[in-house]
Formats: C-alpha cells, structure tokens, sequence
C-alpha cells in the first residue's frame, strides 16, 4: 500500500515504534537505533496515518497507529528494500524469520514486542540519581514515569531484583515514610519496599 514511497529510514522508524512498544521522542529513537524522525519524513508518516506525532514542548513524540501496527504485519513478509544495504538485509531476514516463527507458534506481534519497562525504570533511575547509583524513593520513581501503570511497574521492580548489583529495600527508618511512600510501596517477599539502589558497574 505504501511501499514503494517509504525510505529505508521512515521502515526502520516504524519497525523500532513496533519493537519498543511504546512512544518515542527523537532523542529515544536515536538512542535505540540511532535514525530519528521529522520534517517532510515525519509528516508523510503522519498523512498516511502510519504514525501519530504530537508535539511535546520543542520535541515531537511519535507513536505507532493502528493503521502501522498493520503495516508492520505486512512487512514481515516483504522483500528487503532496494539500496537497502547489508544492515537491511539482515533485518528483513530477521523478519522472515519472527514471520515463521508467529505462523508456527499461533503468537501475535503484540505478544513479542512488549513495552521495556525495566528498561524505563532504569533510565527514569540513572536521572533522578545523576548516575551516581544512590537511593532513589519508589514514589519519585513513579512521578517521573507518569502514565505507567502501576502493575508494570512493579512488575519492572520485582525483575529488576533479580539482577545482581539491584536492591529494593524497605526504608530503614520507618518514620520518615510519608503517605506518598506508602502508596508508591512494592510488595517483594511479603514485605514493603521504598528505595531502589542500582550500584554502578566496576
């Protein structure tokens, strides 16, 4: 439907939208995989109703529609671009290959691809600690990730305890505690926790 006037750029956007599972600002698309999206590229997304792009003080926020959901569908079983490059062929063989692997397994790309939220945890971790790997209270936690649901969050925090050099402890001095902590708890072993710790790497 839309092939042939798509560049390799505005594909691989719409792949990572599909593989991050979430919004994304220019700064995070270029982090993930390095590409970004505005100007002409950007708005011809949004008229083919591919993309929505909304406007976030000076950055735009792009996320995948319905309509690109679907076109990432068809993609998997597309031939790999023309000038795409050897990068490109291994991605589109990658896809053949997921495209396989869902016909076999019944699953469906919302299965696969879903939203990093230990990976949003961290980052929202690294900014409120300045990179120093201090104490960060859970409730600030959930102030800066604003719109996750709560359950994915503590999902996020309950597999983030499983690595090594994560700690998600309860606030030693119980008195300190507000109310917003209290509601901002996790529930880990039967017991509440406050702060989480991610010691930087040696």
């Amino acid at each position: 439907m839309t092939d042939d006037r798509l560049t390799a750029t505005q594909r691989f956007v719409l792949l990572v939208l599909m593989a991050e599972a979430r919004e994304l600002t220019n700064a995070e698309l270029s982090a993930v995989a390095g590409i970004k999206l505005d100007g002409k590229p950007r708005q011809q997304l949004n008229d083919l109703g591919l993309v929505d792009s909304t406007r976030v003080g000076r950055a735009y926020v792009h996320e995948l529609t319905d309509r690109g959901a679907v076109w990432c569908a068809q993609e998997l079983t597309a031939a790999r671009p023309a000038r795409s490059g050897g990068a490109g062929g291994t991605l589109y063989a990658v896809l053949a290959g997921l495209r396989r692997h869902l016909d076999e397994s019944g699953n469906t790309l919302a299965e696969v691809f879903r939203p990093n939220v230990t990976g949003q945890v961290e980052s929202a971790y690294t900014e409120l600690s300045r990179g120093k790997g201090t104490p960060v209270r859970l409730a600030s936690l959930r102030d800066r990730l604003d719109g996750m649901p709560a359950d994915e969050f503590d999902r996020a925090l309950a597999l983030l305890s499983r690595r090594e050099g994560v700690h998600v402890r309860s606030e030693a001095d119980q008195k300190t505690l507000t109310a917003e902590d209290a509601d901002a708890a996790v529930v880990l072993a039967g017991t509440a926790r406050h702060l989480l710790t991610i010691e930087e790497p040696r």
